[in-house]
């Protein structure tokens, strides 16, 4: 099993920065992709960030592009990601997710392309 620990999470206004870290334990051996998403208060869970392996593929939510960055320490077995610029529309938890990689450039924005998921972290962006 795999068990995944999201940190980071806080209050900020509006235009400040948070970065979120996720820390993966027990059974990581082996090629994976790490992802982001989030969810707000009585909305649906939504894909925010996808990581390859490699570190060299990334993708982004429209909502975020340009704002968040993603990044990993495959030595840690942590990915992070560091969000600026933030919206009281980017409040919301958010969850790191882990999905067993075919190849090492895989990414992927969809749910069931992940087989761990954290507890979340919540964000709290003030106007």
């Amino acid at each position: 099993q795999v068990q995944l620990v999201e940190s980071g999470g806080g209050l900020v206004q509006t235009g400040g920065s948070l970065r979120l870290s996720c820390a993966a334990s027990g059974r990581t051996s082996g090629v994976y992709h790490m992802g982001w998403f989030r969810q707000a208060p009585g909305k649906e869970r939504e894909f925010v960030a996808s990581i390859s392996w490699s570190g060299s593929n990334t993708d982004y939510s429209d909502s975020v592009k340009g704002r968040f960055t993603g990044s990993r320490d495959n030595a840690k077995n942590t990915v992070y990601l560091q969000m600026n610029s933030l919206k009281p529309e980017d409040t919301a938890a958010y969850y790191c997710a882990m999905g067993r990689s075919s190849w090492s450039g895989m990414i992927s924005r969809f749910s069931c392309d992940y087989d761990y998921w954290g507890q979340g972290t919540q964000v709290t962006v003030s106007s």
